[in-house]
């Protein structure tokens, strides 16, 4: 399985910090953001990865990053999304990179407690289709949210105002080949972008999606509070444990 790392957009929710830099390269404690994405995806065995950005920093991450062997990767390769799109958007960018196999997917300012391992073997087993992490929190209004039937996920709704469950769908997701083609079939809503959300239900209308819950805790950094708390849990936390 390959992996993906989604680490493009203007970072408006962090101006002015972003006028001069990338937010994936922003500090989260004492490492810049990309870092805890990578490690959590080389800390579960995946060693090919492409990172998606765009901006006007994306030079920076390939100083930064290099080849990847830092991290143990067999493989980091980079590409360069125009604009703002969405994440389905920036996703399908890394349809030549999957090469029709199955791709686990990490958005560039998760962070998260432990190795994501566990969720990797369990869609391995699963076969095809798609699986998503949730985790539950106290704000789910702020993300996407799963809506259950009998313990299955029947849909998802992105961004509702009453929200029917507590559980966010976190930035991390398991896709087949199938992802690309939805990709080209999608429409864009209401805030002109390609939603993964959208993807995520079309999944669900074949009943191909499953979920796992994310051991230990989770968190985006993508605006000042959530960027504040990022850097507080992995303080706490000692060392980051996804390596």
């Amino acid at each position: 399985m390959k992996g993906v790392i989604l680490a493009g957009g203007l970072g408006s929710r962090l101006l002015p910090c972003t006028k001069i830099t990338n937010k994936h390269l922003l500090p989260v404690y004492d490492q810049p953001m990309v870092h805890y994405p990578l490690r959590c995806l080389a800390s579960a065995g995946i060693d090919e990865i492409m990172l998606v950005t765009g901006g006007s920093f994306a030079g920076d991450f390939l100083q930064l990053l290099g080849n990847g062997k830092e991290f143990g990767l067999k493989d980091l390769h980079y590409t360069y999304q125009e604009g703002e799109g969405g994440i389905a958007d920036a996703l399908r960018l890394a349809e030549d990179f999957a090469d029709g196999g199955k791709i686990a997917v990490i958005l560039g300012d998760n962070i998260v407690e432990y190795s994501i391992r566990s969720a990797v073997e369990a869609y391995e087993a699963q076969g095809s289709g798609a699986r998503i992490l949730l985790k539950t929190v106290p704000d789910p209004e702020r993300f996407g949210v799963p809506v259950f039937e009998d313990g299955r996920i029947v849909r998802v709704e992105e961004k509702p105002s009453n929200p029917l469950s507590d559980f966010a769908v976190t930035g991390i997701y398991f896709y087949d080949h199938q992802v690309f083609e939805m990709i080209r079939d999608l429409k864009p809503s209401d805030r002109g972008e390609l939603e993964i959300s959208d993807v995520n239900n079309m999944y669900i209308e074949r009943g191909q999606l499953e979920w796992s819950e994310l051991e230990g805790w989770w968190t985006d950094a993508g605006t000042f509070p959530s960027l504040l708390r990022a850097s507080q849990l992995v303080a706490e936390s000692g060392a980051n444990k996804t390596t």
